[in-house]
């Protein structure tokens, strides 16, 4: 398993927009700093709903973007879907909160799916696309930097599941915003989610 992309992106405003937005990421050739907050240099413009240190990097199996290209007929490149990082051999299917990815710089740890909204069915020029995107369970993860470091592409990366019950991308994905079961609530509770969803459940 290695990082296959590192992508990071300026801020620049929709087609039909008047805002602007982070979501367009690129490749990027040099080794790029990651600290708490994400990736250096890379433009989140919207800090209500996007970036913090629950949302520091966000990341996608190199299996989704695959999938997402045989399903949408055509390549798509790194950044497409605004990920931080492409990861290879990933399936963010099978990707639960409390997993982690090291890389021998940086240390990840999962906390939430990423979660379609307005300004991703813009980018993807499909105001249908979010219904899509939730339907296929393909959602990518986001991420908190437990050690902060330099990231490039061609990085090898460890993989260490968590230990305890996993609460998986696409359950966080179809449950969002709906009520669980005191047993799923109790689980989630018991991995380290987004701060945020774990207000949810608390009731906050």
């Amino acid at each position: 398993m290695k990082i296959l992309a590192v992508c990071s992106g300026s801020a620049q405003i929709l087609p039909g927009r008047s805002y602007r937005t982070g979501i367009f990421k690129y490749p990027v050739e040099a080794g790029v700093m990651v600290d708490r907050e994400g990736l250096i240099g890379d433009a989140i413009c919207n800090r209500k709903h996007h970036g913090g240190v629950d949302q520091a990097v966000y990341a996608l199996g190199s299996i989704d973007l695959d999938w997402w290209s045989k399903e949408l007929g055509r390549e798509l490149e790194p950044g497409t879907f605004g990920e931080n990082l492409v990861i290879e051999g990933a399936d963010s299917r099978t990707i639960s909160v409390g997993d982690r990815f090291l890389t021998g710089r940086i240390e990840l740890e999962v906390t939430s799916a990423r979660i379609p909204c307005a300004t991703f069915a813009a980018r993807m020029e499909d105001q249908a696309f979010p219904k899509r995107f939730i339907a296929a369970g393909r959602p990518g993860f986001y991420c908190r930097v437990l050690k902060d470091g330099v990231v490039k592409a061609g990085d090898t990366v460890t993989y260490h599941a968590y230990c305890g019950a996993p609460v998986l991308m696409p359950e966080l994905l179809k449950t969002f915003g709906r009520t669980v079961s005191g047993a799923d609530r109790d689980r989630y509770l018991a991995a380290p989610i987004h701060h945020k969803l774990r207000a949810q459940l608390n009731g906050a």
